[in-house]
């Protein structure tokens, strides 16, 4: 049974930085697509971040380039998101999201991934 679990959510000030883990069970995540999405109150989900299967390309959001990146942790099949200089606009609840389908470009869009998990909370304010 594929499940995807996130931690590491909390309060941040602006110009701060968190780390999101994104935890796998039945599957190998390193094997997989891997993305992240945010979804602030009132507004709908909308990508973050998406790497391909094998790790070659990343799909970045404008609002998020040279801030926010991934990393993948095999060992412990579990993948981060390193988010830096947090603004207040960040705050929004963070998934992660897999699909059992490779992956070679990633459009980042949520109907490119069927496995979800359950989300984290992530505010930026001072």
């Amino acid at each position: 049974q594929v499940r995807l679990v996130e931690s590491g959510g909390g309060s941040v000030q602006p110009g701060g930085a968190v780390r999101l883990s994104c935890a796998a069970s039945g599957f190998a995540l390193d094997e997989y697509a891997i993305g992240w999405f945010r979804q602030a109150p009132g507004k709908e989900r909308e990508a973050v971040l998406c790497i391909s299967s094998n790790s070659r390309n990343t799909y970045y959001a404008d609002s998020v380039k040279g801030r926010f990146t991934l990393s993948r942790d095999n060992p412990k099949n579990t993948v981060y998101l390193e988010m830096n200089t947090l603004k207040p606009e960040d705050t929004a609840d963070y998934y992660c999201a897999t699909t059992q389908f490779p992956v070679l470009n990633p459009k980042c869009t949520l109907d490119e991934y069927e496995y979800w998990g359950q989300g984290t909370q992530v505010t930026v304010s001072s």
